[in-house]
C-alpha cells in the first residue's frame, strides 16, 4: 500500500512538473512572441473621427486658459514702470495674446471712432463671405452725405451723386475717420443703421465682449462703450482673421477725396467755400492725413485706429510688428485740452509701450518642433500610444534675459521634453503622460503637458506579468 502511494504521488509530481514546464515553456514562448510584436509595433492606429471629436472636447474643457484670445504671461515679470498718461490701457503679444502690461483696462469708457473697426470687421466679412467686392460701386443715401452728419464730425466728404467704391468708404473710414463712410456702409451692408449696428453687436456677443455694446457704427455716440481690454482682444481677432487690412486701409498715411472720377458725370472738381456749412454736393478735393500720429514716426507701425470725443478722451489702438514680433496696444481716455495736446499723448504712449514692448520681448516659434510623441504602452489594449501637446501654441512670449542682443537671446532658448519609459495598464484619454518645457535663462516660459490622445483598456492577468518582465527589459535596454 505504501508501495503505491509513493507511485502515485511520484506520478503525481511527476505530471505537474510537466505541466509547469508546459505552462513556463508557453508563457516564455508567449511572453517572447509578444516582445517581438513590441518590435514590430511603431505606431499607434489613426483615431476615429469620434474619437478625435471627444479628445478635441476634453482639451477645450481641460485647458479652457489656453484657448482665450488674451491671456497672463505664463511666468512672472514683476510690474512694468512705465510712465502712461491715458487713464486705460493694455499691452499685448498678437500672436498668442500674452498681456504684457495694464492699467484700469476693464475700465468702460465709449470708444469713439475705435468703434469703425468693429464696422470694418462686419464688412470685411461680408467681402469675405463674397456677398460684396471692393471695387464694386456703392450708392450714397442722403443719410450719409457730409452735410447731414452731426457737428463736428469727422469727414469723407460724401456728397449727392458721388461714385464711390466700396474699397474707397473703407479708406475714408480708416484714414478719414470719416462718419459719413460709416453711415454709407451701414446702409449698404444692412439696409439701416439700426440693422448695421445689431450685426456689430452679434460681434461683440460671439466674442464674448460683456463690455462692449454700440448704438451707431461711427463712434459719435458716447452710448457706445467698451473697455481697453476687450477692444485689445476684439483688435487682435481683427488682425488675424483680416491681417491684408492693416497693408490696404490702416497703414496708408493719407487719403485724396473726392477725385474727379468720384463726381457725378457733369460736375468738374472746383473749389468750394465751406465757411457757410457743406453742399450736398462736394466736388473739392480734400487731402487728409491719416489720424494715427504713429504712422511713419513710430518703427514698424501699420495702424490701427483713433477715436476722439469729449466723453472718451483721446482713446487709440496701436500695432506694430518688427521682424516677426506684433505688438497691440489700446490707450483710452488719453489726457488733452485740444487736438494738438491729445495726439500729443497718444504719440507718448504709444513709444512708451511699443519701445519698452520690442526692447524686453520677442516672439520664438515651436510650429515645425511640436508634433505626436510615441511611448510604448504595456499591459494595455494598445502595444503604442500617441501623447499629443494639450494645446497648440506655438508662438511665445521670449522676455529678454540673456546675451548682448535679441537674436542671442532667442537662441538661448531651451526645449526639454519630459516622456515616460512607457505607459502601463488603462489610460484615460486626455491624461497627462508627459510634457514639454520651454524655458530662457531661469524663465520658464511654458510647460505644455503632453496628453494621451486615446484611451487604453487594461489587459488580463496573464499578459500583466508577462509586460512586467518586458517593462523592465524594455527600461534597462532603452
Amino acid at each position: 500500500m505504501s508501495e503505491n502511494n509513493t507511485k502515485r504521488r511520484f506520478r503525481l509530481w511527476h505530471g505537474l512538473a510537466a505541466a509547469a514546464a508546459l505552462l513556463t515553456v508557453s508563457f516564455f514562448t508567449f511572453t517572447a512572441f509578444r516582445a517581438y510584436s513590441f518590435k514590430q509595433t511603431q505606431d499607434a492606429a489613426s483615431l476615429s473621427a469620434e474619437e478625435a471629436y471627444e479628445l478635441q472636447n476634453i482639451l477645450l474643457t481641460q485647458y479652457p486658459v489656453e484657448h482665450q484670445t488674451l491671456k497672463k504671461l505664463p511666468y512672472n515679470i514683476g510690474e512694468p514702470k512705465l510712465d502712461v498718461w491715458a487713464k486705460s490701457a493694455i499691452l499685448v503679444d498678437v500672436s498668442n495674446g500674452s498681456i504684457l502690461y495694464e492699467k484700469n483696462a476693464d475700465e468702460i469708457i465709449p470708444p469713439a471712432s475705435m468703434t469703425k473697426l468693429f464696422a470694418m470687421y462686419v464688412v470685411e466679412e461680408e467681402i469675405a463671405a463674397g456677398r460684396f467686392t471692393y471695387d464694386q460701386l456703392i450708392p450714397l443715401p442722403p443719410e450719409s452725405w457730409a452735410c447731414n452728419m452731426p457737428p463736428h464730425s469727422s469727414l469723407m466728404f460724401l456728397g449727392k451723386d458721388q461714385r464711390v467704391t466700396m474699397e474707397e468708404l473703407l479708406l475714408g473710414l480708416s484714414i478719414c475717420s470719416g462718419n459719413d463712410a460709416a453711415y454709407a456702409l451701414a446702409y449698404t451692408v444692412s439696409g439701416t443703421m439700426e440693422a448695421f449696428v445689431e450685426r456689430m453687436n452679434l460681434v461683440a456677443g460671439d466674442l464674448g465682449l460683456k463690455n462692449t455694446h454700440f448704438v451707431e457704427s461711427s463712434g459719435y455716440s458716447e452710448l457706445n462703450q467698451t473697455t481697453a481690454r476687450e477692444m485689445a482682444e476684439f483688435a487682435a481677432i481683427y488682425l488675424r482673421r483680416h491681417p491684408d487690412s492693416l497693408h490696404r486701409f490702416h497703414s496708408v498715411l493719407d487719403f485724396t477725396y473726392p477725385k474727379a472720377k468720384n463726381l457725378a458725370p457733369g460736375d468738374r472738381p472746383l473749389a468750394q467755400d465751406f465757411t457757410k456749412g457743406l453742399p450736398q454736393k462736394i466736388t473739392m478735393a480734400i487731402t487728409q492725413e491719416n489720424t494715427n500720429p504713429l504712422l511713419g514716426r513710430l518703427e514698424g507701425c501699420d495702424g490701427l485706429k483713433t477715436g476722439y470725443i469729449d466723453e472718451s478722451g483721446y482713446n487709440l489702438a496701436l500695432t506694430a510688428i518688427r521682424g516677426e514680433t506684433r505688438f497691440l496696444s489700446v490707450t483710452m481716455g488719453g489726457p488733452g485740452n485740444n487736438a494738438r495736446e491729445g495726439q500729443a499723448g497718444r504719440v507718448h504712449d504709444g513709444n512708451e509701450l511699443m519701445e519698452w514692448a520690442f526692447k524686453n520681448f520677442a516672439d520664438y516659434s515651436l510650429e515645425l518642433k511640436v508634433h505626436p510623441y510615441l511611448v510604448r504602452s504595456f499591459n494595455a489594449s494598445q502595444k503604442m500610444l500617441r501623447l499629443i501637446p494639450a494645446f497648440t501654441e506655438h508662438t511665445f512670449t521670449v522676455p529678454y534675459v540673456t546675451g548682448s542682443t535679441m537674436a542671442e537671446n532667442l537662441d538661448s532658448v531651451q526645449i526639454e521634453v519630459q516622456l515616460p519609459d512607457f505607459c502601463w495598464g488603462k489610460i484615460e484619454q486626455g491624461s497627462v503622460q508627459g510634457k514639454i518645457v520651454i524655458s530662457a535663462g531661469s524663465y520658464i516660459l511654458q510647460e505644455i503637458p503632453l496628453v494621451a490622445d486615446r484611451s487604453l483598456a487594461k489587459e488580463n492577468i496573464i499578459i500583466s506579468i508577462s509586460d512586467k518582465i518586458l517593462s523592465r527589459i524594455f527600461v534597462i535596454n532603452k
